[in-house]
């Protein structure tokens, strides 16, 4: 495995795998490793000859006061782990080698980045765009690797890619989580044990929101009810957001009648967390009142 850190050793590298004839795929990543992030990789091996890892802190993506400077950076330990699971090439680059000034390239989304986690972080789709078109271009994987749990994320990738030309394809991995339920992520070192017993609550009610649905419940409030309660329901839990929207444009739904994305986002101690699941109404449950 090679740890490459410019841009420049990206694009030569790039050339050499492209006239071997070698498929490449990227999993971008901030670093600090976990499980949900090796199974990202493992795909990514299933689908390429060359497997590639991005880890960089993305600034741009950052809003203010929140937890650029402490973001958990473990470079070695991520680096002993991608090359345990065969990876080869990790990408991790300066700060300044992405960003030699201050950017002026702006990335929207036409309102959908304004949606859900936008609400509470308007700038920070924009950011994951500018970076994601980024190493794209630097480093032109044929297959971009990327989890479920940020389900806005993909959904904004998938219409980057589409609408920029970007010729990769966008493949989504599953969400894993832990024995209780709770989405790996990298904000969960965060947590208190107190705070990540409270955690576990965050699926469960997504889960009963989902029960409902494929039980026949239609009324898009009556689901928003379950998620507000349930996540409610536990004291060190402070709802952000709990919707139920359509899969394709974030927007709020009314009467349920194809697929929803039941989507929440949760402050516990100094971590935001966030969660979701797709569901899609049976044809049964979908003519039941």
């Amino acid at each position: 495995m090679e740890i490459l850190t410019t841009i420049a050793q990206c694009r030569d590298h790039r050339l050499s795998d492209r006239a071997a004839g070698r498929r490449v795929a990227l999993v971008p990543t901030m670093g600090f490793l976990h499980e949900g992030h090796l199974e990202l990789v493992r795909r990514a091996r299933e689908v390429a000859d060359s497997v590639w890892v991005s880890i960089f802190v993305n600034p741009t993506q950052f809003g203010p006061h929140e937890d650029f400077e402490s973001y958990p950076r473990e470079l070695k330990k991520d680096a002993e782990l991608l090359a345990h699971e065969g990876v080869d090439i990790v990408f991790a680059p300066t700060t300044e080698e992405i960003y030699p000034r201050d950017p002026i390239v702006q990335i929207g989304f036409s309102g959908l980045e304004r949606k859900l986690c936008g609400t509470d972080r308007p700038t920070h789709f924009a950011g994951v765009g500018l970076v994601v078109s980024q190493l794209f271009n630097v480093i032109q994987p044929d297959r971009g690797i990327f989890g479920q749990k940020d389900a806005q994320q993909v959904l904004l990738i998938r219409r980057l890619a589409n609408e920029l030309h970007f010729p990769v394809e966008i493949i989504v991995v599953p969400t894993v989580r832990e024995s209780d339920g709770l989405a790996m992520s990298s904000r969960n070192a965060y947590l208190t044990p107190q705070e990540r017993t409270a955690a576990s609550t965050i699926y469960a009610t997504v889960c009963k929101a989902r029960d409902a649905i494929e039980a026949g419940e239609v009324c898009g409030e009556a689901v928003r009810r379950i998620l507000i309660t349930g996540i409610r329901s536990e004291e060190l839990l402070e709802l952000q957001y709990a919707e139920c929207v359509d899969v394709e444009t974030l927007e709020r739904t009314e009467m349920i009648s194809g697929s929803v994305l039941l989507a929440v986002a949760v402050r516990v101690g100094k971590s935001r967390l966030i969660d979701n699941v797709t569901v899609t109404p049976s044809a049964t449950a979908e003519g039941t009142t």
